[in-house]
């Protein structure tokens, strides 16, 4: 084991797990995680709760509890779910004490059958953090068209919000638009900012790996020597964007009240490609500020074998925009790879969501008393 997760975090990477179970929780392993790895959050989707919920350990009496009463099988999902998060949040409780509410953080996702709904995305936020009710709880909202102005809307009610699916650095602007201007209200509103906190997730791996196939497929050595660079070139860049936003006047007003910066979260960190090494988006992508959302692979593998040299983004954006640029001139589109990226990632994660629905009503249906 090296001592790569501490230099991580000395180096202002906040490490969260891409990861949830009840399992992970009942078991102790997620306090071990807080304990030993320096994990300071939680983050979860609508894939991680299918497959936790699937895997049925754990949740046979609560299912059976709900079939009893006669639930819907939605009202199901979010008891289940919330009831994850609330107990995750518990554990994480005195991390966000200790760091004043930056970490210590669970996200929880509304429902992605509404990512293109504005007015129904910000009653399911509101009626997410009522019913996890804990003050470490992010609420994730995607960033569609849709998603931007339920981030205002909600953020100016004083509900933090992770914002979920960001992949182009146009989106990326939106997003810390979306939050300043949500801020901007709650100020209005006579909030505490201090309060309110938010991160964005800059989806990484699948940048490369949408690039990399149309690079395959031009197969030219030049082509072939930009593989596995789209990715990290984007992400540097939004975190160069993050820079230029939170140095702002207009944020130089919001700081003045106790504002919050939202923070560039990297998400979509596990390596698809194997001929890349595994901590790839991780020691890759180290700055001041920043949080790191791991599968529990990735976290393994940077603990065992990750080298942190230090910042790895501040004074790369030359050399970044160099290489996207050099990607644009072979005739890939980057507007077209990150509207197909978002377009499919609200699409995963319905059919995910869709699955849990299925999955949970048959065992339901299964668990129900018989009539008499």
């Amino acid at each position: 084991m090296t001592d790569a997760l501490k230099r991580l975090s000395d180096e202002g990477v906040a490490i969260w797990l891409d990861d949830l179970s009840r399992k992970r929780i009942t078991s102790g392993n997620l306090a071990e995680l807080i304990d030993q790895q320096h994990v300071v959050g939680v983050t979860t989707n609508p894939s991680i709760f299918q497959k936790a919920i699937s895997s049925g350990d754990g949740y046979e009496q609560q299912l059976t509890d709900l079939a009893t009463r006669k639930v819907t099988v939605d009202e199901a999902i979010r008891m289940i779910t919330t009831s994850d998060v609330r107990d995750a949040a518990d554990i994480l409780r005195p991390v966000f004490d200790a760091t004043d509410g930056q970490d210590g953080r669970v996200s929880i996702e509304v429902d992605p059958r509404l990512a293109h709904h504005t007015a129904a995305t910000v009653a399911e936020a509101k009626q997410l953090a009522w019913l996890v009710d804990r003050p470490n709880t992010l609420i994730k909202i995607p960033a569609t068209k849709a998603g931007l102005p339920a981030i205002t809307e909600v953020i100016g009610k004083g509900i933090s919000v992770n914002v979920t699916l960001i992949f182009s650095l146009e989106r990326y602007r939106e997003v810390m638009d979306a939050y300043l201007a949500g801020l901007e209200k709650a100020k209005a509103a006579g909030l505490d900012l201090s309060r309110i906190h938010s991160v964005a997730s800059f989806f990484v791996s699948r940048v490369d790996t949408e690039t990399d196939k149309r690079l395959d497929a031009l197969g030219t050595d030049e082509a072939k020597a930009l593989k596995g660079k789209a990715a990290l070139a984007n992400a540097r860049l939004a975190y160069q964007a993050y820079e230029e936003v939170f140095s702002s006047d207009r944020w130089a007003a919001l700081d003045k009240a106790h504002a919050n910066k939202q923070r560039p979260l990297w998400a979509s960190t596990g390596v698809k490609d194997p001929a890349y090494k595994d901590t790839l988006y991780v020691v890759d992508l180290v700055a001041p500020g920043t949080v790191n959302t791991m599968p529990e692979a990735t976290l393994d593998a940077t603990a065992d074998h990750g080298q942190v040299t230090g910042d790895t983004i501040t004074g790369s954006y030359e050399q970044s925009r160099a290489e996207l640029d050099a990607v644009a001139r072979l005739g890939i589109s980057y507007d077209d790879i990150v509207q197909l990226l978002e377009d499919e990632g609200v699409e995963k994660f319905e059919a995910a969501w869709i699955d849990l629905l299925n999955s949970t009503e048959a065992e339901l249906k299964r668990l129900a008393p018989s009539e008499g």
